[in-house]
């Protein structure tokens, strides 16, 4: 019996160091705020899928997008996401508290120098759908 508490306590530390060394996932940015977000707020879901072949080049030149977008106080949320069944197509998930502040957004210089890469790496270029947020925020 002493070696089997032994044995299942050595486990645990083990399981509990491991658990330790794994990065923090899914934190919410400081000032990400389900509450904070108006109704009605402007979101955008957006597509964008890389030319055959052009997967890799279109992944670097979108993810130096997530740091900027989140660092610019008129976006609420962003996220970048990648199918893991087709890599290179990209869903964007972006709200704003207006239309106002997303084409502010729409108007930064490294949003312009962006879409002038799609030409060369996107299939088709950027599919929008413009978004209202329904739901009242609760405070």
């Amino acid at each position: 019996m002493q070696t089997l508490v032994r044995n299942s306590l050595a486990a645990l530390l083990i399981a509990a160091a491991a658990l330790a060394t794994l990065p923090a996932v899914a934190q919410e940015a400081p000032r990400v705020h389900y509450r904070e977000i108006p109704e009605g707020a402007y979101s955008v879901v957006a597509q964008v899928r890389a030319k055959p072949g052009k997967e890799d080049m279109l992944r670097a030149a979108t993810l130096p997008l997530i740091d900027l977008l989140r660092s610019d106080p008129k976006n609420l949320v962003y996220f970048l996401q990648e199918d893991r069944a087709k890599p290179g197509h990209f869903i964007f998930y972006e709200v704003f508290a207006s239309q106002a502040n997303f084409d502010a957004h729409n108007a930064m210089p490294y949003v312009k120098d962006w879409f002038a890469k799609l030409p060369e790496l996107a299939d088709g270029g950027v599919e929008v759908m413009r978004m209202a947020v329904l739901g009242k925020p609760k405070k």
